[in-house]
Order: structure tokens, then C-alpha cells, then sequence
């Protein structure tokens, strides 16, 4: 609207000035750069063959005319052949007055075109989510329902991290220390129950490491040799195993997590409209490892790790 104004003014004083009719698309009205003082600047350079003047003078004397002729206008200033335009503080407030209540302003009816996929939240299944989540959470779903309000169509994406040796660690703390102890039975959220477990399989494996180091163990040799991260990558070898009793314990646990964080979330107000978990795709990124390996592009240490060698990269 301020802009169509300005438009308007500007083809009021070439016409009054120079005596020309022209179109309004050769008027070329932008934002102002951030470095220079104004909120919007029409380009004069298109008008000299009209003025037959210079850049700096044809830019004041349309400023000038507008000033008089736009009551919205505040000041200018003139950078060569651009003429920086202010707006009156009160035009901007006014603006606001206006549209702060309408809870439909600037959204398009109808979502077009491909598909924008916005991916946020992205949980691990072994712990609450935390401060950063919601920051995460937030910022996807702001741009996501923006991007739906400009009359794009979206499509909000949770990716939950739900396998894994982290995972593991918390299924085994469960197992080892919990006593069967369930959210209902502790009286919390699942999501902090099972991130209660995750923090004390830490704390047990930092004493069994301190404890393996005060025999003289060198800490590297330690993590080797802790059978708690043993116990750990058994039960994860177990897991891509189909055993059934780890699966079972694995499904309860991330039940739980799933209860918590679908709380959070609420609280939060943000949801998606499509969910992957990580125990749906792994195996694919499996397959690509397995072909990397066959093709020696990979290769294994005796760990069973599997690595890439970059060193001439």
C-alpha cells in the first residue's frame, strides 16, 4: 500500500516535472539497503532522458515533489541516482493498529506447487528433549506455517533418532538398575525416566573407567576394556539381530519416550505431518556400508568398525 503511494507520487512528479506520461513498471522502487537511511528508494536513472539533468539532481527534485504531494512521507536523501525515501513513524503504527487483529493478514487460501519439506525436532528416543529442542522446535514450525501462510505446500518432517548404541545404554541402565521401574511407577514422564537411565549408565561407566585408570590403565585402554560398553554393543548386535526379548524391552522403552515427548510438543504447540524413524531407514545406509566394503572403498578394522580412509583427501 505505502509503496503503491510512493508510485503514485513519483508518476505525478515526472508528469508535473517533465511533462511525462510513462508506465508504472519503469518505476523501480525497492527497500532500502540496510547501510543508508530510508525505507524504500527509487532507482532515477531511468528518468535522466527525461530530466536531462543529473543523476543527483533529477533524485532531489522528485524527492522534493513527492514530500509535498505524499503526507506519508517524511525526509529523503539522495546516493547518486538513488533517491532513499523515509516513511512517517506514524504511517508504520497506524499500519499496525489496523492489522494487529486480524489473525488471517498477508495468508494465502490456496497451497501450490511442489512440496517444501521442512525437518525439525529430530529426537534421540534415550533422553527428554531439551533446551535446544525447543529452539529447534519453534524456528521449523514458525518457518513451516510462514511458508504455508505465503500459499506454499508444506510438509512437516520429524526424523526420530530411535536406534543405536546410545539407546542401548539406556535399555541396559533399565535393566541393571531399575527394577522393573516404570514411568507410572517412578510418577514421571517417560521421556525423563528413560533419560534418567541414559545419565546413570554414564556415571556407572565414568567410575568403572576411573576405577580400570587407578590400576594404571591408560583411559583409552580403559574404554576397551569396560565391560559395561561391552555389555552395551552386545545388546545393540542383539537388537540388529531381531532378538525378541531386547526388541520387546526396546519397543516399552521408546513407548515411553514417545508419551513424554508427544507432551512436549503439545505444550509447545508445534506437530508434523509425517514421522521416520531411523529403525525404518538404517538399513538402507547398512547396504551402502556392505557395497562400500565389497568395492574397497571401506574398509574394517578388527573391532569391527567400519571406516573410510580420507588421509589423501
Amino acid at each position: 500500500m505505502i509503496e503503491t503511494s510512493i508510485r503514485k507520487s513519483t508518476l505525478g512528479a515526472l508528469k508535473e516535472l517533465y511533462n511525462a506520461d510513462i508506465s508504472e513498471k519503469d518505476i523501480i522502487i525497492q527497500k532500502t539497503r540496510k547501510e543508508f537511511e530510508g525505507d524504500y528508494t527509487i532507482n532515477v536513472f531511468p528518468f535522466l532522458k527525461l530530466s536531462h539533468q543529473k543523476p543527483e539532481q533529477t533524485a532531489e527534485k522528485i524527492g522534493e515533489y513527492i514530500l509535498k504531494d505524499n503526507k506519508d512521507m517524511d525526509r529523503f536523501n539522495v546516493i547518486k541516482g538513488f533517491l532513499n525515501i523515509v516513511v512517517k513513524d506514524e504511517v508504520w503504527t497506524a499500519f499496525l493498529a489496523n492489522n494487529a487483529g486480524d489473525n488471517k493478514f498477508g495468508i494465502s487460501k490456496h497451497a501450490a506447487g511442489a512440496p517444501y519439506v521442512i525437518e525439525y525436532s529430530s529426537p534421540n528416543t534415550n533422553k527428554p528433549l531439551h533446551l535446544g529442542h525447543i529452539r529447534n522446535n519453534l524456528l521449523g514450525w514458525s518457518v513451516a506455517e510462514i511458508l504455508k501462510a505465503s500459499g506454499k505446500n508444506v510438509v512437516k518432517v520429524n526424523l526420530v533418532n530411535d536406534r543405536g548404541i546410545h539407546i542401548c545404554k539406556s535399555m541396559l541402565a533399565w535393566e541393571k538398575w531399575y527394577n522393573g521401574q516404570t514411568p507410572e511407577s517412578a510418577r514421571i514422564k517417560g521421556d525423563k525416566l528413560v533419560g534418567d537411565c541414559y545419565v546413570r549408565f554414564d556415571k556407572e561407566m565414568k567410575a568403572e573407567l576411573a576405577a580400570l585408570v587407578d590400576k594404571g590403565i591408560s583411559p583409552d585402554e580403559a574404554e576397551k576394556k569396560s565391560a559395561l560398553m561391552k555389555e552395551a554393543r552386545e545388546m545393540l548386535q542383539k537388537w540388529e539381530q531381531n532378538d525378541t526379548e531386547i526388541r520387546k524391552l526396546w519397543t516399552e522403552m521408546n513407548k515411553w519416550v514417545y508419551t513424554g515427548v508427544d507432551q512436549t510438543y503439545k505444550r509447545l504447540g508445534v506437530a508434523f505431518d509425517k514421522i521416520y524413524y531411523e529403525s525404518d531407514t538404517y538399513l538402507l545406509g547398512k547396504e551402502i556400508v556392505v557395497e562400500g566394503l565389497d568395492q574397497g572403498i571401506l574398509f574394517k578394522k578388527e573391532d569391527g568398525s567400519v571406516w573410510a580412509g580420507l588421509s589423501e583427501e
